[in-house]
């Protein structure tokens, strides 16, 4: 079965730190680029970072430049977002997605052509 599966969420206090994986089963991972996606509620999604395939580049968002770092394990079929000093606005649901249809970028931050998607784990940053 082909799919992408987060794990790693949970309830952080603010300044503390979080792991996400994105795990591929089914396909090889290193063959895509995978982006890492939020939502908060009552909020649209908004991409946060992604991964490339063939050069490993790496975009992020404006709002998490310096705290978090995106990594991938191709042997393990993993991506991991490393959050750091996470603020009360960095709650959401956090979904991995990769480029099935377009998966010919050279880069990676192509946002609206992720059209295959994890279903998501809750990072919840209070205290």
């Amino acid at each position: 079965q082909v799919q992408l599966v987060e794990s790693g969420g949970g309830l952080v206090l603010p300044g503390g730190s979080l792991r996400l994986s994105c795990a591929a089963s089914g396909f090889t991972l290193d063959k895509y680029a995978i982006g890492w996606f939020r939502q908060a509620p009552g909020k649209e999604r908004e991409a946060v970072s992604c991964i490339s395939s063939e050069h490993g580049g790496k975009v992020y968002t404006d709002s998490v430049k310096g705290r978090f770092a995106i990594s991938r394990d191709d042997a393990k079929t993993t991506v991991y977002l490393q959050m750091n000093d996470v603020k009360p606005e960095d709650t959401a649901t956090y979904y991995c997605a990769t480029r099935v249809a377009k998966n010919f970028w050279h880069d990676c931050d192509t946002w609206d052509d992720y059209d295959f998607w994890g279903q998501g784990t809750q990072v919840t940053v209070s205290g």
